[in-house]
C-alpha cells in the first residue's frame, strides 16, 4: 500500500516542521505549502488524504478551501482555528470539516488525531501497543510516553515485544522467545534473555512483561481505561 499522504497548508513554520516529523517518523508522507493558489494544485494534482489548514488563512479562506476540495472521495481537513472562535469552529464543521482544533496546541495529540482519520479512511500505518505509562508504535518503532517524551526500540526489542502481544497471557520460553524473537547478537547465550527482557522492560516503563519463575515470561496487557480517563481529564482543563 502506498504511504499516506498529508498536506500542511499555511501551518506556521515551527508547528509544520514538529508535525512533519512526527507523522514522517509514523511513514506518512507530508507536503507543505504556505500559497492557496499551491495547495488548491496539490489538491488538484496528487492524492492527498488529509489535509491541515493553519491560521496562516483567514477563516474565510479556510472554509473556501475546504468547500472546493472536500466531499465524496476528496480528503479529510483539519482546521485550526483561533481560541474561543465558536462561529468560526461550527461553520468548519457544518461545510465538512473532519476535525477543527484551536491554536496553540500540541504537535503529538493533532499527529495522533490525524493518524485517526487515516486510520477510519483505510490508510493507517501503525500497530499501537497502549501501556500503563507509554504508547509504542510497532511500525514506526517509537514509545510515546505519557510525560510528551519519546523513544526509539532496536528491531530486536520490537520483534520481541511483537511476540509477547501477539500470545497475551500466554507464558513463553526462553526456547519460545529465541525462535521467535532472536536477539540482534548472535552470540548471545541463553541467560542474555534476562538481559533483553529487562531492558524491554525499562524502555517501556511497564511492570505487563512478568518473570515466571523456572518457566519463562509472560504478557499481561495492563488495563489503562482509568489512565486514559485521567489523561483525557487533565487535557480538558
Amino acid at each position: 500500500m502506498a504511504r499516506a499522504m498529508v498536506a500542511l497548508v499555511c501551518v506556521a513554520e515551527v508547528v509544520a516542521q514538529d508535525l512533519a516529523d512526527h507523522l514522517e517518523r509514523r511513514g506518512h508522507d507530508v507536503r507543505k505549502v504556505t500559497q492557496v493558489w499551491q495547495a488548491d494544485a496539490l489538491l488538484a494534482g496528487e492524492r492527498v488524504d488529509v489535509v491541515v489548514v493553519g491560521d496562516g488563512l483567514t477563516p474565510g479562506e479556510g472554509r473556501d478551501l475546504l468547500k472546493r476540495h472536500s466531499g465524496e472521495g476528496g480528503p479529510d481537513f483539519v482546521l485550526i482555528c483561533r481560541p474561543r472562535d465558536l462561529v468560526d469552529k461550527v461553520l468548519a464543521l457544518e461545510l465538512g470539516a473532519a476535525d477543527v482544533v484551536e491554536s496553540p496546541l500540541v504537535v503529538r495529540e493533532l499527529a495522533t488525531r490525524i493518524g485517526g482519520l487515516l486510520a477510519r479512511r483505510g490508510r493507517g500505518t501503525s500497530e499501537l501497543v497502549v501501556l500503563e505509562n507509554a504508547t509504542v508504535d510497532l511500525r514506526s518503532a517509537m514509545v510515546m510516553y505519557r510525560s510528551g517524551s519519546e523513544d526509539q526500540l532496536s528491531p530486536g526489542q520490537v520483534a520481541l515485544l511483537r511476540l509477547f502481544t501477539s500470545s497475551p497471557r500466554k507464558v513463553l520460553t526462553r526456547d519460545d522467545i529465541i525462535a521467535a524473537a532472536p536477539a540482534e547478537n548472535a552470540d548471545a547465550f541463553d541467560r542474555s534473555i534476562d538481559s533483553r527482557i529487562v531492558r524491554l522492560r525499562r524502555k517501556l516503563d511497564t511492570e505487563a512483561i512478568t518473570t515466571i519463575r523456572g518457566a519463562g515470561y509472560r504478557f499481561d496487557p495492563p488495563d489503562t481505561r482509568g489512565a486514559d480517563a485521567a489523561s483525557a481529564d487533565t487535557g480538558s482543563d
